[in-house]
């Protein structure tokens, strides 16, 4: 793979665009806040390689725009770059039904429940990046176990509808997606828990020791906190710190440094 100036190896999508943004981390940064290991930086490589490499995150950026990747489609707007990294899935923007990620694998770390399940696959960037951040926590003495990842849209729909005869559809939807509209979907998201909270997706999560390491280092490997508290006007859910969505490594540190939502960064190309 090419080693890009921004330290990550890029890594082409099934839609044949090549992703600069892809993680290229192999161990915890630690908490003494030093970058994970074998992570390049822009002194670390000839200035025409990084002149290249940020020409093509800007052209990759520039293709993944909020506002040039959706098709309407019987007044529903459809996202037509479902492969990429940086696919844009909310309220507004939806997967077709029938996607499935063609590159699903089971995520290399411990899960909070015994046996197999589509829950345990991400795609591979994701599951590989999400293996080396599960690693990092255990060397700072964190302890990680991943609760539900890939859904289908069939299982996003029974999920939906049964927490909509419960809370209502319009509650249901503020913590929950409707069908084609859930990150699940795209294999890139990672629903993640601790003991410290009984392995469940509460609120008080983020207020963990465990959670806020996550918060801490997730963009060191690519993941970026999805719905952050304060966010929920833009995001449309409410605060999930437990909810770690695969960017890439240089968009996640973007978004941290920049403090901004998935929707307000692809906004901004």
């Amino acid at each position: 793979m090419l080693q890009n100036a921004f330290g990550d190896p890029s890594a082409a999508d099934t839609d044949g665009n090549t992703n600069p943004a892809s993680s290229g981390t192999s161990s915890s940064g630690g908490n003494d806040g030093g970058k994970p290991a074998g992570t390049q930086t822009d002194d670390d490589q000839p200035a025409a390689t990084q002149t290249s490499a940020q020409s093509e995150l800007q052209r990759f950026l520039h293709d993944n725009a909020a506002s040039r990747t959706t098709i309407k489609k019987d007044g529903v707007a459809f996202v037509t770059n479902s492969t990429s990294t940086l696919v844009l899935v909310n309220k507004k923007r939806e997967l077709d039904p029938g996607y499935v990620p063609g590159d699903l694998v089971k995520a290399p770390v411990p899960f909070s429940f015994s046996g197999d399940s589509p829950k345990q696959e991400m795609r591979k960037v994701a599951a590989d990046a999400l293996g080396k951040l599960f690693a990092g926590a255990k060397q700072d003495g964190i302890e990680l176990k991943a609760v539900s990842g890939y859904r289908s849209y069939a299982s996003q729909k029974s999920i939906f509808n049964a927490y909509a005869k419960t809370h209502g559809e319009e509650e249901a939807n503020t913590f929950s997606a409707h069908p084609g509209q859930s990150e699940h979907q795209t294999g890139l998201a990672m629903d993640v828990s601790s003991a410290s909270v009984h392995y469940g997706l509460e609120e008080s999560y983020g207020e963990t020791k465990e959670g806020k390491w996550l918060k801490a280092h997730a963009a060191d490997y690519g993941f970026i906190i999805r719905f952050e508290q304060g966010k929920e006007k833009e995001t449309g859910y409410m605060y999930e710190p437990w909810h770690v969505r695969y960017v890439g490594v240089y968009v996640a540190q973007d978004i941290k440094k920049l403090g901004l939502t998935l929707e307000a960064y692809l906004a901004r190309f």
